[in-house]
């Protein structure tokens, strides 16, 4: 099982912890959470029966950070409200005279005014609505389930959070990064807080500038309860769409090279797409037999190549939803864990890959041979082995770099190589690939793949810093990579040589914590050429 890293947030390190225990138990979040049996005669409650149908059907838009119509219904008091309708959404015990029911009740024709774009709620779902409100519309949320974070109550910080996500706006003013229940837009350099962007994800999984800029994509969500797709209007620093997907955190989301689509990764074992502008679902694909991690387009967007814990990277055609082939060989115990990371290099159809064996890999998209048992025919480049998991891969916009970051027992490396060479597979090679299967390749076929797949690789510079990797990013001009992880610090590192040059906090601690950190002395890192 692929390890992961985690996220702690507020104080509550173990609390975010035996969340993170919880969701990582088997193929618990593959399916929807096992129903309970309910005692028919028994009061509705709010927070077992109803509250899943509002966070599924309804938050998206009505939540503090996108209140469409000035409705909120991710706060029960607000729930309770009237929004700019003026009419009480819910009037205890009088259910005709609650605006959320006559907004939710197909008319006549079938046709209902919410939810706004989708399938009406289910008739059993709206009598269970319409019976909570005529029993009273208690609250029985538990206590410490009350959600207290937004943008005028965001998330206060003790310690650093584990960070999992980093990117450079394409114009090289903002980075953007993954914080607890938010996303923190910086300046390039680390030394402004630009914007802080709080959504209702707990989990932050994935951050993405669009490629004109303009919008940053969010994969997230509530680990074990709900996954979501965040697309924020950089500018205006607000939510624009928010979709709520499955019943785990959503990963790897990636933006076609229109700005049209972001693709994104589910639990589920699904490759999915959706409009950026609408939230519209266009692609669900379930090739994958394990979660799917990362994702990106190909350099034309026809395509989504996805990566996971099964081992495998698969290439699907966007247009026909349809599973084309596995990118990359499956070989039996090489990747236990899977694949964690995909990035396109830059004006081709290869696609570098990363994960559990630490030996970052580039294939070819398309196949050139026909499959053959065992074979791992669209590999054109493979880099010595890290120590530890590569949990990201990234490629310099020039395309003339490419770096990865490992994690191993609390330490960790980036690892920056030329990626300028020729991956055009040799007559020969090509010639062993289509009449052999694997376990038929001679000596000299191995000794010439070998050398073919290794050809020009070049380690630029390799940084060991006492902390795991679990993110990393080009700035665009190519000349830093932005790196961070399970210490939460972001770190700049020099792509001539991968000396630390600058790291910070990204995120405001408590001031006995900023006191602390003050005092303590500078972590020492090395670095090697």
């Amino acid at each position: 099982m692929l390890e992961r890293p985690l996220i702690f947030g507020l104080a509550a390190r173990s609390c975010a912890a035996a969340v993170f225990c919880l969701v990582e138990i088997g193929a618990f979040a593959a399916a929807p959470p096992a129903k309970t049996e309910v005692d028919p005669n028994a009061p509705v409650s709010y927070y077992r029966q109803l509250r899943p149908i509002f966070q599924a059907q309804c938050q998206g838009c009505h939540q503090p950070a996108k209140n469409k119509g000035g409705y909120v219904m991710t706060d029960f008091a607000k729930l309770l409200g009237e929004g700019d309708s003026g009419k009480k959404a819910v009037v205890p015990g009088k259910p005709e005279q609650s605006y959320l029911l006559a907004e939710i009740t197909p008319n006549k024709d079938g046709e209902v005014e919410m939810p706004k774009d989708k399938p009406p709620l289910k008739p059993d779902e709206i009598a269970l609505i319409r019976r909570w409100v005529a029993e009273g519309a208690r609250d029985d949320t538990p206590p410490n389930a009350v959600q207290r974070i937004d943008a005028e109550h965001p998330p206060t910080y003790k310690r650093p959070p584990v960070i999992t996500s980093l990117d450079y706006s394409p114009d090289g003013k903002l980075l953007a990064v993954a914080g607890f229940h938010e996303v923190l837009l910086h300046k390039a350099d680390g030394s402004a807080l630009v914007a802080r962007l709080v959504g209702l994800s707990e989990r932050i999984e994935t951050v993405r500038f669009s490629p004109d800029g303009k919008f940053l994509a969010v994969a997230g969500g509530l680990p074990a309860r709900m996954g979501e797709i965040q697309i924020w209007d950089v500018e205006k620093k607000k939510l624009s769409v928010s979709v709520p997907i499955g019943y785990d955190t959503a990963y790897g989301v990636s933006w076609s090279p229109d700005g049209k689509l972001v693709a994104f990764g589910c639990p589920d074992f699904t490759v999915r797409a959706m409009e950026a502008a609408t939230g519209k679902l266009v692609l669900q694909q379930g090739s994958h037999s394990d979660w799917v991690l990362d994702t990106v387009f190909d350099k034309d967007g026809k395509h989504i190549i996805s990566v996971g814990r099964d081992m495998s990277t698969k290439l699907t055609e966007v247009e026909t939803q349809r599973f084309i082939d596995n990118v990359s060989s499956i070989t039996p115990g090489a990747l236990r864990g899977g694949l964690r990371s995909v990035a396109l290099r830059p004006g081709h159809d290869e696609v570098l890959v990363g994960g559990a064996n630490g030996v970052p890999e580039l294939y070819r998209v398309f196949r050139k041979a026909v499959r053959r048992i065992g074979d791992n025919a669209n590999l054109v480049r493979k880099f010595p082995p890290m120590e530890g998991r590569v949990y990201s891969v990234n490629y310099s916009a020039d395309g003339r770099l490419l770096a990865a970051g490992s994690s191993l027992d609390g330490k960790g490396a980036v690892a920056i190589y030329n990626g300028v060479f020729d991956t055009v597979i040799p007559t020969n090679i090509l010639k062993a690939y289509a009449a052999k299967i694997a376990s038929a390749y001679t000596a000299e076929d191995k000794e010439a793949i070998e050398k073919f797949t290794t050809a020009e690789v070049k380690l630029v510079a390799e940084t060991r810093l006492n902390s795991g990797v679990y993110t990393l990013t080009f700035s665009p001009d190519g000349k830093t990579i932005a790196a961070a992880g399970d210490d939460g610090r972001v770190r700049f590192l020099n792509t001539v040589d991968g000396s630390v040059v600058k790291e910070f906090i990204p995120v405001p601690l408590t001031t006995k914590q900023v006191a602390q950190n003050a005092a303590a002395p500078a972590r020492k890192q090395s670095g090697s050429k």
